[in-house]
Order: structure tokens, then C-alpha cells, then sequence
């Protein structure tokens, strides 16, 4: 067993730090578009399916992009890839301040914005952690992993308070600006890391993309990532217009799931961390079952007054919010380890694409024929238990065939 595996050097952890920040800043460009979306009812009178297009696109993108990112990754290594995440990302963003119907915000924000923040994403950085962190992957996994959360938190109260004060088109010129900035100094903290030229000798033999698909293993994965979309994003991007329809007024709500997404990023880390120790299968069922206690929190607020179920709405569905992604993750790199690792996982993310495009543009569909998102978090609860049992199947590993 190499140094490497049994202790992790400083330049290790340097690189993790450095993948947390960069999924940070790019996954909270694309929460933020929660907030965006209650303006943009506003502004141009649409209704929530409309708006929830140019977000279920962008699911859908992100995950059917996820095969070529991670190809991408295995080949140019991370550093190129935030380069050209960073820039197409900061293009979107600039963009987006001159948008002026739903068609432009569906290719801008649905597929140019998401390209970007794809190549800053997950996908990019699990195969260089995976193996700079072999005895401790889940844990490694779990804190970049929760980036996704903690941007969550921030993003909608900061882009609340920026339209307030800019308005929505100066909020995004603004943004935009701001990734300009730091994409320079992001990519350089990556410098000679994670090239995709080099090949260890102790991956040669690792799976292929082929020899994956022909595991039942391969998709039950797939389907864990399906249902967890499904399950996360029927909620999700609709939270903060929930709050409000109920009557909570915006930013005090914006500021309560805010605070409650926030708690991902201890939950994220703790539930992954744990992983390592007590199994990917029984840390991401515990996660399951608390976004479910969550949801259902949410079910019982009928009333502005409800603000102690508000909160716990938030807490409990917050905590886990990317918990289950460690032990997912985690869990591919266990069964499928080796230097194909990045297609593998880009693949498999396809699930998540097409369950969070499903989930966000069911969710606002069941509201414009019902007038309600009960129905839409009802169906949230039962794709997390369809989740629990598939990954429970994951129990044993998969058997190379030649």
C-alpha cells in the first residue's frame, strides 16, 4: 500500500479545500436560479411550469453532459476543465443580464450555464480525490460533496438581497463578473494535479466502461440516482414559492431554508465521513429516511403562524440535502475503481439529470393543475423509499466479466 493511501500528503488536502471552493462558487450560480425563478413570475407573468423549464432543461443537461465531462476529466485532467467550465459559466452569467423571454433563459441558464458549472462540478473532481483518498474516500467525497449544500444555503439570501438591491438583470452582470474574477486563480490552485495522461500502475486493470453495464450493479446505481433526483428536486426548486404561497414573506423565508441548507454541509460530511465506517448502504438509508421526516414537516404547514414546522421543514430536508451524493459516489468508486473511473460516473449521473429535470418540471406542472405542491412532495416521499431499496441491492460487489 503506497503513502498516498494510508496517509494523505498536505498538497492532498490543499486539493480537496480547492475542490470544495470551486463547486461552491459554481453550484451557487446555479441554486440561485430559485430565486430568479419567484422574480421571473413577477416579471413576465409566467406560470410555474413555464418557469421551471429552463431548470428541468438544465437537469437534463447536466446530466446527459456527465458521460462526455467525465471523459473529458480522465483525459485533460481538472485543471483544464475548470478553465473551460469557468469561462463558458462567466459567458451565461453575463448573458443572462439580457435575457428577455423564456426561450433565451432555456438555452442560457438551461444549457450554457450548466455546461459550465458541470466542468466545476462532482464529476471532475471524484477521480483525482478517489485516488489521493483511498482509505478514506467517503470522507473525502462528503466535503466536496457538500459544497453543493453550503452554496445552496448562501446563494438564496445573497441573490435575494442583490435583486433587491440591483435588480435581477444587475444581480447576474454582477455574477457574472464575480467568476470572471476568480477563474484564474481557482484553475491555478490545480496546476500539475489530476492530469488525465497519467496513469497509475495499480489502475491498469481497472473497470472499463463496458465491463460496467453489464452488471446489474451499474443500474441499480443508475436507478438510486434516478429516484434520489426524483425525490430531491419534486421539492427543491419550489421551496422558497411553497414559503410563499403558504405567506411566509420571501426573505424570511429565503433566510429559513437558507439556514437550513447550510446544515448540509455538517450533513453531508458526517453521513459520508460514517460511511467508511458502518457501510455506503445504511449511511445513505439514514439520509433517506431524515429528508423524508423532512418532507413531511413541509406537508403539515398550511399557515403563515407555522413558522416552528417552517423551520423544521428546513432543517430536516436541508440536512440531507446532497448527503445521499458521498455515499453514492463513494460507493461507484468502490465497485467500479480504476481510470475510467470519471466516464463511469458521468454515465451513471445521467440518473440524476433525468430524475432532477423530471422532478423540478413535475412539481410545478402538479401546482399549475392542482394549486398546490402537496401532491408534488407526496411523490417526493415515495421515489426516496423507491431509493432506499435500490441501493440496499448494492450490498455485494459485482463480478468482472471478461
Amino acid at each position: 500500500m503506497s503513502a498516498t493511501e494510508t496517509s494523505p500528503s498536505l498538497r492532498s488536502w490543499l486539493l480537496l479545500a480547492a475542490a470544495f471552493t470551486t463547486f461552491s462558487i459554481g453550484a451557487a450560480f446555479m441554486h440561485a436560479y430559485t430565486v430568479f425563478l419567484v422574480t421571473f413570475i413577477e416579471v413576465f407573468g409566467w406560470t410555474r411550469a413555464q418557469v421551471s423549464i429552463a431548470y428541468a432543461v438544465a437537469q437534463a443537461v447536466n446530466g446527459i453532459s456527465s458521460p462526455f465531462v467525465g471523459w473529458l476529466v480522465d483525459r485533460l485532467g481538472t485543471r483544464r476543465l475548470i478553465l473551460i467550465g469557468g469561462t463558458v459559466l462567466t459567458l451565461g452569467l453575463l448573458i443572462s443580464a439580457h435575457v428577455n423571454a423564456l426561450w433565451q433563459i432555456v438555452i442560457v441558464y438551461g444549457v450554457v450555464m450548466t455546461m459550465g458549472s458541470n466542468c466545476l462540478g462532482l464529476v471532475v473532481f471524484v477521480p483525482l480525490l478517489s485516488r489521493l483518498f483511498v482509505r478514506n474516500r467517503g470522507m473525502a467525497v462528503s466535503i466536496v460533496q457538500s459544497a453543493n449544500g453550503f452554496a445552496r444555503a448562501f446563494s438564496a439570501p445573497v441573490t435575494t438581497m442583490m435583486i433587491s438591491g440591483l435588480g435581477w438583470r444587475g444581480a447576474y452582470l454582477w455574477q457574472g463578473i464575480f467568476m470572471g474574477v476568480v477563474l484564474l486563480p481557482l484553475a491555478a490552485l490545480f496546476r500539475g494535479a489530476g492530469q488525465g495522461t497519467v496513469r497509475r500502475s495499480a489502475e491498469v486493470d481497472g473497470w472499463t466502461l463496458r465491463q460496467a453495464v453489464r452488471t446489474p450493479h451499474f443500474w441499480l446505481l443508475f436507478l438510486v440516482y434516478l429516484f434520489t433526483g426524483l425525490g430531491s428536486f419534486l421539492v427543491a426548486l419550489h421551496q422558497l414559492a411553497f414559503a410563499v404561497d403558504i405567506g411566509f414573506s420571501q426573505l424570511y423565508a429565503a433566510g429559513v431554508l437558507g439556514m437550513g441548507a447550510f446544515l448540509s454541509l455538517p450533513g453531508v460530511i458526517v453521513t459520508g465521513t460514517i460511511s467508511d465506517y458502518i457501510g455506503r448502504e445504511l449511511s445513505a438509508i439514514v439520509t433517506y429516511g431524515t429528508s423524508i421526516l423532512g418532507v413531511v414537516f413541509g406537508l403539515m404547514i398550511h399557515s403563515p403562524d407555522q413558522h416552528l414546522l417552517l423551520w423544521l421543514h428546513a432543517c430536516f430536508f436541508g440536512l440531507t440535502w446532497g448527503a445521499r451524493g458521498p455515499a453514492i459516489t463513494a460507493k461507484t468508486a468502490d465497485l467500479f475503481p480504476g481510470p475510467n473511473l470519471g466516464t463511469i460516473l458521468g454515465v451513471i449521473t445521467i440518473g440524476t439529470g433525468l430524475g432532477a429535470a423530471l422532478g423540478s418540471w413535475s412539481a410545478g406542472f402538479v401546482f399549475d393543475v392542482t394549486g398546490s405542491y402537496r401532491v408534488a412532495f407526496w411523490l417526493s416521499i415515495l421515489f426516496y423509499v423507491a431509493g432506499s431499496i435500490a441501493f440496499w441491492g448494492l450490498r455485494r460487489p459485482p463480478a468482472k466479466r471478461a
